[in-house]
């Protein structure tokens, strides 16, 4: 019975992370919390170690895909910070509307953030444009990753629970 409830745990994470919710916490909360609320120690160290590093790196490498991938669009090192800076702020402004506020706020931001940078640096609109289509396509990009790493980190919790 337990399996069943750490499996829908895990699934409720991996339904999160596409919504720009923290998914992957709750992933390595779960693993944290697994052992105390059994009452036995069947997620070892290194697993709930290994899976709370996946989170960090997947958290890192979210908030920094959108500002690379507008640097690649031919974009300026500003327009990559707007880019990041937009995305945060727009997921924290998309949280008042319910489930998928927090994703499309992201992906918003980081165009409007890459967008306005470049701008303000006196970019043509079209080169700006482009430089912004780059930036959200950098937080697909960044929603795909994380995703991955998500169901990297479910798997790992659910096998070593399986034992």
């Amino acid at each position: 019975m337990e399996l069943l409830l750490l499996a829908a745990v895990m699934l409720l994470g991996l339904v999160l992370v596409p919504l720009g919710l923290p998914g992957t916490w709750v992933i390595a909360g779960a693993a944290l919390a697994f052992n105390p609320l059994v009452g036995e120690e069947r997620i070892g160290m290194v697993t709930i170690v290994g899976v709370f590093l996946i989170a960090v790196v997947a958290e890192v490498v979210e908030f920094m895909l959108a500002g690379r991938f507008a640097e690649r669009y031919g974009g300026s090192r500003r327009a990559g910070w707007g880019a990041i800076i937009g995305g945060i702020v727009g997921a924290f402004v998309g949280v008042p509307v319910p489930i998928v506020g927090p994703m499309l706020g992201a992906f918003a931001g980081s165009f409007a953030g890459a967008l306005l940078a470049e701008l303000s640096l006196g970019t043509r609109h079209g080169a700006a444009t482009r430089v912004a289509t780059g930036a959200l396509l950098g937080r697909v990009a960044a929603v795909a990753a994380k995703s991955a790493a998500g169901c990297v980190m479910a798997a790992w919790v659910m096998l070593a629970a399986w034992r």
